[in-house]
């Protein structure tokens, strides 16, 4: 029984001496304020075109164009006004 225990401390003592290695190499990057951390896999923001089954003017700067067989509305204002016919 005491051999099992001290194998298991065996295994138990290097691995939290190792986490607390760890956590004193990442100290810098911890204290490190939040928007300068790098990201690494968050998705990037594209604006894409909004798909409706009717598509509208919503500015003076959308103007409604036919390309493909499909409606499609471009806005030279405000790039969230893109929308496209489906």
């Amino acid at each position: 029984m005491t051999s099992l225990l001290s194998r298991l401390s065996a295994f138990v003592r290097p691995s939290r001496s190792l986490n607390l290695s760890l956590i004193s190499s990442n100290a810098h990057f911890l204290r490190t304020p939040l928007a300068i951390r790098p990201t690494l896999n968050q998705p990037t923001t594209i604006r894409t075109m909004k798909v409706r089954s009717s598509v509208r003017r919503i500015c003076d700067g959308c103007s409604v164009v036919k390309r493909k067989g499909r409606v499609y509305v471009i806005c030279s204002k405000d790039p969230r006004h893109k929308q496209r016919q489906g």
